[in-house]
């Protein structure tokens, strides 16, 4: 796997941008902008890393209109009202904290036409884990031309639990959308987190995978 955020700036301009982006006007509680510099201030971390709102912080349905591409909001299409009940997975282990950091980003683009099902075991396989769908959100705040035709991703470190203890079908993924169906002509090119079938394969996603995920101090 090649990592392909190569070029993510430090975490202090990411949280401005992410302030910029108007992230303190989503109901994050009480924060406050030099409340959020401060956490950030110093932090060693790798190079390339991500600043990732947590979802006890923010939702991802919330963060997913902040996403832009072409002058066009992002959207979470209509028949998934439930995306902020997907949690990570058995081995996906992310930080109870306001924001955390992740490591080594992949959008996994050697893996499309692959199947969820069948991306898990080789992205574990190769040490790493797959992303969670606030991940990918985050990831495309910081760097929107990371989503480009053909060559959009899943995040399956996120999958929904059901009441009889087995995994939904669906997988969640963020691609194009192509203004058809009920996304609406005006969301042509637009960014569009929605799912796909675990069993299924898109030859234009690939997997979104990172190499590490380490707390921040809270604000």
């Amino acid at each position: 796997m090649v990592a392909t955020a190569l070029h993510l700036p430090d975490l202090s301009s990411q949280a401005r941008r992410l302030i910029e982006l108007g992230l303190l006007d989503l109901g994050v509680g009480a924060l406050s902008e030099s409340e959020i510099a401060s956490a950030v201030a110093g932090v060693d971390c790798p190079e390339g890393s991500l600043l990732v709102p947590g979802p006890n912080l923010v939702a991802p349905s919330k963060l997913a209109p902040l996403l832009s591409r072409a002058g066009k909001p992002g959207f979470v299409v209509v028949d998934m009202t439930d995306l902020d009940d997907f949690a990570p997975i058995a081995g996906v282990d992310v930080p109870d904290a306001p924001f955390y950091v992740v490591s080594g980003l992949e959008r996994g683009d050697e893996m499309a036409n692959w199947s969820p099902d069948e991306a898990l075991p080789a992205i574990t396989g190769a040490g790493r884990t797959p992303m969670t769908i606030g991940e990918g959100i985050a990831w495309l705040l910081q760097q929107p031309e990371q989503l480009e035709p053909n060559h959009c991703f899943m995040t399956i470190g996120s999958r929904l639990r059901k009441a009889n203890g087995k995994l939904d079908a669906r997988t969640p993924a963020i691609w194009i959308s192509g203004g058809t169906g009920r996304d609406g002509r005006e969301r042509k090119g637009a960014p569009k987190v929605g799912w796909c079938w675990a069993g299924n394969r898109h030859t234009w996603l690939g997997f979104g995978s990172v190499a590490r995920r380490f707390a921040l101090a809270a604000p």
